[in-house]
């Protein structure tokens, strides 16, 4: 039996998909935007999403329940041997640089600002294995704060395919998202992308037929499904929290 491959999306071949209605149907799809890395607190944030280059969410949140109870604070965690730290992290890859890092930032966390992990972008990347994609999903998800927008793979992705940007790195896609969206926006339209991108927008064989964004899409392929509605709800759907469930960073 021959089994037909999904064609992969094409070069946006029309308009941009404008910004207004793309924020209006992820909205219905994505109301509340999670991180789904499991965390406590800024401290247990910053160090998942450290811990997530290179890996998945899911993998990240099988280590960190071990990691955090046998080292919950960033001063124990600084402190602890090397050796015993990259055993716990080995399993999310690249372990001897993760455990270096997350030491590393722990123990500037608990020197150099009392324990609490800082709540402003330049004192963010001063801490070791930390650049704007962490700094981002800390300062938003953790405090609100709308510094930038996270910028992974998959917001990359999407964000070309929906002809938002033509930039290739983080920082430039970064730059033309925030120029497009209010910065009330940036927060949850980071999430949004990201997450669409992480069940929908695939790298490969991507469920256009299932995407709330397929009209304005200028790179979508095959058939479509129903409403924008339709497709909207059965993504929120297919979101909700369940216990188990995939836990930024990974593909």
């Amino acid at each position: 039996m021959v089994t037909r491959k999904k064609p992969a999306p094409a070069e946006p071949s029309g308009p941009p998909a404008d910004v207004v209605e793309v924020q209006q149907r992820l909205t219905v799809a994505m109301p509340q935007p999670r991180c789904e890395l499991d965390h406590k607190d800024a401290w247990t944030l910053l160090i998942a999403t450290i811990l997530s280059a290179q890996s998945t969410d899911r993998t990240v949140n099988t280590v960190t329940p071990l990691l955090f109870a046998k080292w919950p604070t960033p001063g124990a965690l600084a402190a602890a041997a090397r050796a015993d730290v990259e055993a716990v992290v080995h399993r999310t890859g690249f372990f001897r640089n993760k455990a270096k890092a997350i030491q590393g930032a722990s123990l500037a966390v608990h020197q150099q600002h009392a324990g609490q992990v800082p709540r402003d972008m330049p004192a963010l990347l001063q801490l070791p294995g930390v650049a704007r994609k962490t700094a981002n999903v800390v300062l938003g998800v953790a405090y609100r704060i709308a510094a930038g927008i996270v910028v992974d793979t998959h917001v990359t992705r999407t964000s070309q395919r929906l002809g938002l940007t033509t930039a290739t790195t983080a920082e430039k896609v970064e730059h033309d998202l925030s120029a497009k969206f209010p910065r009330e926006q940036w927060i949850d339209i980071g999430h949004r992308l990201l997450l669409l991108g992480r069940y929908v927008c695939l790298a490969k064989g991507p469920k256009c037929e299932d995407c709330p964004l397929f009209e304005i899409c200028p790179s979508h392929t095959g058939q479509v499904q129903g409403t924008w509605q339709d497709r909207a709800e059965h993504l929120r759907l297919a979101l909700l929290p369940t216990e188990g469930a995939d836990g930024v960073g990974g593909e």
